[in-house]
């Protein structure tokens, strides 16, 4: 489960959030294009899953009281579940089933986002203003290796599965009154200090996500497909590297040995029906 928060797509989040609202109704517009009789995929949150863009542009925009013209009105989370977690889900609801669990799935990470904030009135996404979007696809863009070796043209469509969710939330809660930042990790001086500034731990959010996927879903994560391994192999020092790598081992180790032990129960129920279709036999002779 990959989770970032950023600025916004189009790299400015301290004016309107009209352009980033148009830019992720891309695939609508493709959509209407190649199919105008088709249903638009609609924003949502906990309340509704039929918010149209307009709605979306107008509440966050006005959800802006005593925020200067050079601070961020706005953040964008980016919810991508790897392929691995979406073939699961696929296979577990079907294509559009998986669609509406990772909504209901994006709205529990907003509520853990809500408390990661640690403030008594923002307890749930119920206290915050969010929209989120799923996206179907993902596109090359000049960055991509791809494209720069003439592989793929930006704009084409990545291949693989590439569902996602794009969540565009408030910089002021929902009663337009509290400052929230998930760019904020200060801790300041001391816990009295920290509880006025505010802060976000990042990495406690990423966390609790991927927890929250597990235990929605009951899906069984392998130790290298957690925020902690790679997190550990990214920032973690030598010795914490190497005890991640012995875990590695180890986990491998033990799903190899339940493999055998699987394969050799399944040889010794082989064997006792094979027995006992020839002792059915000997019976049937006999009689």
């Amino acid at each position: 489960m990959h989770i970032n928060i950023s600025k916004s797509e189009t790299g400015n989040n301290k004016g309107s959030s009209g352009q980033l609202v148009a830019y992720l109704e891309k695939e609508n517009r493709l959509l209407y294009e190649q199919h105008p009789e088709r249903e638009p995929e609609y924003w949502f949150n906990h309340e509704s899953q039929e918010i149209q863009p307009y709605q979306v542009r107008y509440n966050i925009d006005h959800n802006t009281d005593r925020l200067s013209r050079d601070e961020a009105k706005f953040f964008l989370v980016n919810i991508s579940p790897s392929e691995n977690e979406l073939l699961f889900l696929k296979e577990e609801f079907g294509e559009e089933g998986a669609r509406q669990q990772l909504k209901q799935y994006a709205n529990k990470v907003m509520d853990d986002y809500a408390k990661n904030f640690k403030k008594d009135k923002v307890q749930s996404n119920k206290d915050i203003l969010y929209y989120g979007k799923v996206e179907n696809h993902r596109y090359y863009t000049h960055k991509d290796e791809e494209v720069k070796q003439g592989l793929a043209k930006r704009g084409e469509q990545k291949p693989g599965e590439q569902m996602h969710v794009q969540v565009i939330v408030s910089r002021k809660d929902i009663t337009d009154s509290i400052r929230l930042s998930p760019m904020n990790n200060s801790r300041g001086k001391n816990a009295a200090h920290s509880l006025k500034v505010g802060q976000f731990d990042r990495v406690a959010f990423k966390q609790a996500a991927e927890q929250v996927f597990d235990r929605a879903f009951g899906y069984d994560r392998e130790l290298k497909e957690t925020f902690a391994y790679a997190n550990t192999l990214k920032h973690g020092g030598y010795e914490q590297k190497l005890e991640m790598k012995e875990m590695e081992k180890q986990e491998q180790e033990q799903k190899q040995q339940q493999k055998l032990e699987l394969e050799r129960e399944l040889k010794l129920q082989q064997e006792r029906e094979q027995k006992q279709k020839q002792s059915h036999g000997i019976r049937m002779r006999g009689w």
